[in-house]
């Protein structure tokens, strides 16, 4: 039986109050890959010039994730550095400035339909890798926060960072801001691509100034979660706290490691065999809470049914279900209308918590060797 639908209770309350009471928060899911996949972003490129170019299908995708249940709307900001777009070449019109303001616009505009925050989030830069020179990478950083501050955000995000050191010069810009700061990194539990601990990337952040820390992107879930993990453990043996946060890929990703799902011979274009199921994101949302994860969402190929299927698997713990839920039987209920006595007998959870799915390609292997090794 499906839980009632309720007004979630915490309207007007920021993202820290709602950590600090113990609430779950559930993120969005990825825009990157959803929009290459329907025609508004250039594989390779991968920079957020939709927000300007295409304003309604970035709107459509924030109203899929708020309807599916997120509380936490990210702006499409992602690789929105002026060097990334200038090394791209792909974005010659319109600046970064303009693409991070349309895409606060649009991500206030949705969140205001519902429940939801706004957070702006920045991302790793070629800078860091060209030069390592703190006082350049902090100003793209600086630049960046200025764009975001001229608008209603209700915190920062910096998202998807291989190495601590640069995640760590963002944070430390961020906090300039007075709002809180997230921050995930892209690594695996062997850590950064330094060779970092996780614990020691945790601890890093915390003391820069990161009120979350987690993992976003790279590798599938159960994977991030080990991540996380370990970031726990350091904060814990360090004496530090801090809110845990989860953003994982949407695909399995076993045999992968530093490099995660980039170093796969189906990346980016053959990923769908590798698709989770909204019952994988489903176990992954139970061993995330349990784990002591309470920021909870997904990163490239995790859909809208993904994040519905988030908000569905905790629905108990957030007290509600989101719209999205009104078109979905919990654990197929809604196939017991169904013509085919086969069918119907699929209604039951029992059935689809112990599905092995097929990948109906004979010839195929169940997993790959990774190009980097």
């Amino acid at each position: 039986q499906q839980n009632k639908q309720t007004e979630p209770k915490t309207i007007s309350l920021g993202i820290l109050e709602r950590l600090n009471a113990g609430e779950v928060v559930v993120g969005d899911g990825g825009y990157v890959l959803q929009l290459e996949r329907r025609g508004y972003v250039k594989a390779g490129h991968w920079t957020p010039e939709a927000a300007v170019e295409h304003p309604e299908a970035v709107r459509q995708l924030h109203r899929e994730f708020l309807r599916a249940g997120a509380n936490v709307l990210q702006t499409f900001t992602f690789y929105c550095s002026e060097d990334k777009l200038e090394i791209s070449g792909n974005v010659t019109n319109i600046t970064g400035a303009q693409i991070n303001e349309a895409a606060c616009d649009l991500a206030r505009e949705v969140a205001n339909e519902g429940d939801g925050l706004v957070a702006g989030g920045v991302s790793q830069t070629p800078c860091y890798l060209n030069s390592q020179n703190e006082t350049e990478v902090k100003a793209i950083f600086k630049k960046q926060m200025d764009d975001f501050l001229k608008k209603d955000i209700d915190f920062f995000m910096a998202e998807f960072f291989s190495y601590v050191e640069e995640a760590v010069w963002a944070v430390e810009v961020l906090k300039t801001s007075g709002k809180p700061v997230g921050a995930t990194l892209c690594i695996s539990p062997e850590g950064d691509m330094s060779g970092v601990p996780p614990g020691e990337c945790a601890v890093r952040l915390v003391k820069a100034g990161a009120d979350i820390v987690g993992v976003n992107c790279h590798l599938d879930p159960l994977t991030c979660i080990r991540t996380v993990k370990l970031m726990k453990e350091g904060l814990e043996k360090a004496g530090l706290k801090a809110h845990l946060m989860i953003q994982p890929l949407g695909f399995h990703t076993p045999e992968c490691n530093h490099s995660g799902y980039l170093s796969l011979p189906e990346f980016p274009f053959a990923l769908e065999a590798r698709a989770m199921t909204r019952w994988d994101v489903h176990k992954y949302a139970r061993e995330a809470y349990n784990a002591g994860i309470r920021y909870i969402g997904g990163c490239c190929g995790f859909e809208t049914y993904h994040i519905r299927a988030i908000s569905e698997e905790l629905a108990a713990e957030r007290g509600f279900l989101p719209p999205a839920s009104e078109k979905h039987g919990l654990w197929g209920a809604g196939l017991q209308m169904h013509t085919k006595p086969w069918v119907r007998a699929r209604a039951r959870r029992e059935y689809w918590e112990n599905l092995l799915p097929a990948s109906g390609r004979p010839t195929c292997p169940s997993m790959a060797k990774p190009d980097d090794e």
